[in-house]
């Protein structure tokens, strides 16, 4: 027996639809471009802000990532509510076998070596 494994917005207008298939670009295609280019740009000023030499230029750079970041959630919350992203779910087994594999690395974490 197959479960759905999909996690989906269950109010979504377009849950069950069809998608369009046209040489137009749709809204959906529009935000699905722009939240990969929010993901590149992350990607990106993650890199730069680590290596940044300069304090001034660190900061700035941080605060582009900040506003990346939060320009990619509201462009994935956005897309989620109208149905056009979708995640799936892992399977329960799979979760309980990854935390049992790396459950005995709490003493590693620094300071506390627990995990809240």
């Amino acid at each position: 027996m197959m479960q759905n494994n999909q996690i989906a917005n269950p109010t979504a207008p377009l849950q069950g639809g069809q998608i369009q298939q046209s040489p137009q670009m749709t809204d959906r295609d529009r935000l699905n471009d722009i939240l990969a280019t929010q993901k590149y740009l992350t990607d990106n000023f993650n890199i730069a802000v680590r290596e940044a030499s300069h304090d001034a230029l660190h900061r700035d750079i941080l605060t582009c990532l900040t506003e990346t970041h939060q320009c990619a959630r509201d462009i994935f919350n956005l897309m989620f509510q109208q149905g056009w992203y979708k995640l799936e779910a892992e399977e329960q087994q799979k979760l309980d076998q990854t935390y049992q594999q790396f459950n005995g690395y709490t003493s590693q974490f620094p300071y506390t070596g627990q995990t809240q």
